[in-house]
């Protein structure tokens, strides 16, 4: 039987299904000894030989493995990082088998990220089109008005996207900052922080708390637990059940503290938020 080949290389447990014709595409994926760098190549396990980066691959020697863990701040959702940041494979250093991150958390956001050498969940997981909600607590600077939180739930355009949020709701107040709760069915690439922006928001801390049902309570972050493929797939086809209620907006202090699209919160995202740290504390310092 015969299947594309960016699928038996993520079945092998070398990378996502996405990744994988990332390699095709570079030549770097030889079939019965010739370069396949076209998409839409297909093979058949039980004769052809498949080659990745001079490494033969062998369907029958993979375990399937899944990781749930909760991403700590500070560490990239990659394999390895050119440019020498701690990466998530640094927590899993015991893990035997080859397994990689689905989806991605950026570095400066935290909670539940699957690893896995399952090609195929990690499709299922992360195509928009089986609509898996990712469920996430989002700690913006200043005080969400009504009208904020109206353009937040109708969604922004951004480079010609469109990107809109199943849903969006306050879990918390604080004096200066709020606590929202987003809850995405596509899951595109930095989503919540490019909502936020567009309105005008400034997001200080992200964490994503579940994958349809599958959550990382009681799990500190920097660890992890193992899974089975049928308690992560009975977990995704559920939706989360959140434990934080709504909280009453309270209008009248608006008047008093800066709303969150305040200009003055700029300098606190993402592009130059640690150059913003590494300045407070060299004055700290000096003081």
């Amino acid at each position: 039987m015969e299947i594309r080949l960016q699928k038996y290389i993520a079945d092998c447990g070398v990378t996502s299904r996405r990744k994988a014709e990332e390699l095709i595409v570079e030549g770097r994926v030889l079939v019965n000894r010739e370069v396949a760098n076209i998409l839409g190549t297909k093979v058949n396990p039980a004769k052809d030989v498949v080659e990745v980066d001079g490494s033969i691959l062998d369907l029958s020697s993979v375990s399937k493995i899944y990781i749930l863990m909760n991403k700590p701040r500070g560490f990239v959702t990659t394999v390895s990082d050119p440019e020498g940041r701690n990466t998530v494979m640094e927590l899993i250093r015991e893990v035997s088998e080859r397994v990689y991150p689905v989806g991605r958390l950026d570095y400066l956001s935290e909670g539940l990220l699957l690893l896995t050498n399952d090609g195929e969940l990690a499709n299922k997981v992360m195509h928009p089109s089986n609509q898996v909600t990712k469920v996430y607590e989002v700690k913006v600077f200043g005080l969400v008005s009504p009208k904020i939180l109206r353009k937040l739930r109708e969604g922004v355009t951004v480079d010609g996207d469109f990107l809109k949020p199943l849903s969006v709701r306050p879990i918390g107040q604080l004096e200066n900052k709020t606590w929202l709760e987003f809850t995405l069915g596509d899951g595109k690439n930095r989503e919540i922080r490019k909502i936020c922006e567009a309105a005008g928001l400034t997001v200080d801390k992200l964490k994503r708390v579940a994958i349809g049902n599958l959550n990382i309570k009681g799990i500190a972050p920097g660890n992890y637990t193992y899974l089975t493929r049928q308690q992560l797939e009975r977990k995704l086809l559920k939706s989360y059940e959140s434990v934080r209620p709504s909280v009453l907006i309270k209008a009248k202090k608006f008047g008093e503290r800066k709303l969150a699209n305040d200009e003055s919160y700029v300098k606190y995202r993402k592009e130059t938020y640690l150059d913003v740290m590494k300045s407070y504390k060299e004055k700290a310092q000096l003081s």
